[in-house]
């Protein structure tokens, strides 16, 4: 959540905000208005809690006439502190209901419009001419049943539409990715984790993915659990109602996860295959920092993505995301996107998201430095989503017999294969 503070100070900065998100900028009235009740009715509290103390002391010195009068006001006074105290719990309960739908801010920066008005920064790598070596490109279920790899009828008939298996090879060169992706993380300094894939309603709604995400969050009713959509979750409700001291900055944690999304709104696309599916396993970096060094952090972050990238050989672009689709926490997102060549354009494989005081202030995460405690910044970069990642590198690295080339930063974790080799025609 957004600082009440500056919402008082500088409230054409948040309708600014919630202009450029497309969100209802209404909202920022409503909520100051809740607030202004709260802060009266509290001052209000205050005053009749006083006024009734200092009669508490008058009523044992009163004479017995001063004193029927002094009872009588005690008791009226009782009937309004107690209105009093309800006015401001409801007021304060009102704030802070309209404060959680209320998103982060969205740096200046930023692109304004919706997903298709985002800002190209740079482009890496070659893009492949198929046509120049002499055969068409195949799709990665293609590949992936050639390779054995792949088998998404099977996963259909266990769990339903956009499940699969990774069979063969693809087992292998996902258990690869996440280990290349783990030492990567973990030689930039970054503690590896193994985290839960059940939370609580505190941790998700604090992390802020129990707003405009709601519809695509698996929900156990019975437990009153959240299966996780991403290990950003876990790592940001770990330090949850917490104060760390500004020394331990930054602390940095790469976690492993299955990821579990209902994918809603998403029908009809990307329908074949494994890039949009309900279930997959994830590597994510999460970072703590003070305030004033999110946003280089945020450009550390993106750095080690495209390192990523570029230790598996592929070709791709880093764009900043446009401000109506940036999600609820983000105050700004770079998301590096891979050519994929049987669709003939990028689609994302990682982001990187500076959430700025946004988590720690739902979650109650503050960091000491000297006398002064206050709320930090946390950051999330995807390292590896491994379906995604494995429709990359098969796609991109693909022969014309349907063998796929193997990224040398992934060969030590897949025996030494420098190629995946067909299993059948």
């Amino acid at each position: 959540m957004i600082d009440l503070r500056l919402l008082r100070e500088d409230p054409d900065r948040v309708r600014a905000s919630q202009r450029a998100r497309g969100e209802d900028v209404a909202l920022v009235d409503s909520l100051l208005s809740a607030d202004e009740r709260r802060r009266s009715s509290g001052v209000r509290f205050d005053e009749l809690r006083a006024e009734q103390k200092q009669l508490g002391k008058l009523i044992p010195k009163a004479g017995a006439e001063e004193k029927a009068e002094l009872l009588a006001r005690a008791e009226q006074l009782k009937a309004d502190v107690k209105a009093a105290d309800a006015e401001r719990d409801a007021a304060d309960a009102e704030t802070q209901q309209l404060l959680l739908r209320l998103g982060n801010l969205v740096h200046p920066d930023v692109p304004v419009g919706g997903e298709e008005d985002f800002v190209t920064l740079e482009t890496h790598g070659t893009i492949r001419d198929f046509g120049a070596e002499g055969f068409d490109p195949k799709d990665h279920l293609e590949l992936g049943q050639i390779l054995g790899a792949i088998d998404v009828e099977r996963g259909a008939k266990v769990s339903g539409s956009r499940f699969y298996f990774l069979t063969g090879v693809g087992a292998l060169l996902e258990l690869a990715l996440v280990n290349a992706a783990i030492a990567q993380a973990t030689e930039a300094g970054f503690t590896p984790m193994l985290t839960p894939a059940l939370v609580r309603p505190q941790s998700m709604a604090g992390t802020g993915f129990l707003g405009q995400a709601a519809q695509d969050v698996y929900h156990l009713d019975k437990d009153d659990l959240y299966l996780v959509g991403t290990s950003e979750v876990p790592l940001a409700a770990y330090h949850m109602d917490e104060i760390i001291d500004a020394d331990r900055l930054p602390l940095r944690y790469a976690g492993f996860s299955p990821c579990f999304r209902r994918e809603a709104g998403s029908h009809g696309k990307d329908t074949r295959g494994i890039f949009r599916v309900h279930q997959f396993d994830k590597v994510e970096m999460f970072s703590y920092v003070a305030p004033e060094d999110s946003q280089q952090e945020h450009k550390r972050l993106l750095e080690w993505e495209k390192q990523w990238l570029t230790s598996l050989e592929l070709p791709f672009r880093v764009i900043d995301v446009a401000s109506a689709d940036l999600g609820s926490s983000a105050s700004r997102k770079y998301d590096c996107e891979a050519w994929i060549p049987t669709q003939g354009k990028y689609r994302e494989l990682t982001s990187t998201s500076d959430c700025t005081e946004f988590q720690s202030r739902r979650l109650q995460i503050r960091v000491r430095d000297g006398k002064q405690v206050k709320p930090l910044a946390t950051l999330n970069g995807t390292l590896c989503a491994v379906p995604r990642t494995i429709v990359a590198i098969l796609e991109n690295h693909q022969q014309a017999d349907g063998s796929v080339y193997v990224p040398k930063v992934l060969r030590p974790y897949l025996g030494g294969r420098e190629v995946l080799e067909p299993v059948a025609k």
